[in-house]
């Protein structure tokens, strides 16, 4: 793989995944010996665990042209996109003076920020599912 333009802007944890793909890791441990070195298998681990293991460029792109109404700048698209909101408290930490920025209509009850973490849960692939939630188990206490 040739670099063509160094740090020619931040990736998401997608575009990481998949540059280490490019380069031989994989899920299993042992399939990654050698291909890549030791601490890129722990983040490539941590990154196919992550909320947006599954993003595809198709969707991460179709974000970014849909959410240019919000005036977000590129680190909260960014971090949008790697962290996968699916609600407000979740989207709030990740906007700066986003009540500043954002408004909410009292009288209709809708709010921009509402609208967005929509956008985000209808255009970003959901995480996947556990492995409690993907046999139908729930824990009782």
């Amino acid at each position: 793989m040739k670099i063509l333009q160094a740090n020619a802007g931040a990736l998401t944890d997608s575009e990481v995944i998949d540059f280490f793909r490019s380069r031989g890791a994989t899920s299993d441990p042992m399939g990654c010996i050698g291909a890549v070195a030791k601490p890129e298998c722990k983040v490539f681990d941590y990154l196919t665990n992550s909320p947006t293991c599954n993003q595809k460029k198709e969707a991460i792109s179709g974000f970014i042209n849909r959410c240019e109404k919000f005036k977000l700048a590129k680190a909260e698209i960014l971090n949008i996109i790697n962290v996968r909101p699916s609600n407000e408290a979740q989207i709030y930490p990740l906007i700066e003076s986003i009540d500043e920025r954002f408004h909410r209509d009292e009288a209709e009850g809708t709010s921009e920020v509402g609208d967005l973490v929509n956008l985000v849960v209808e255009v970003l692939f959901p995480p996947p599912k556990s492995e409690d939630e993907a046999s139908g188990e729930e824990e009782t206490i």
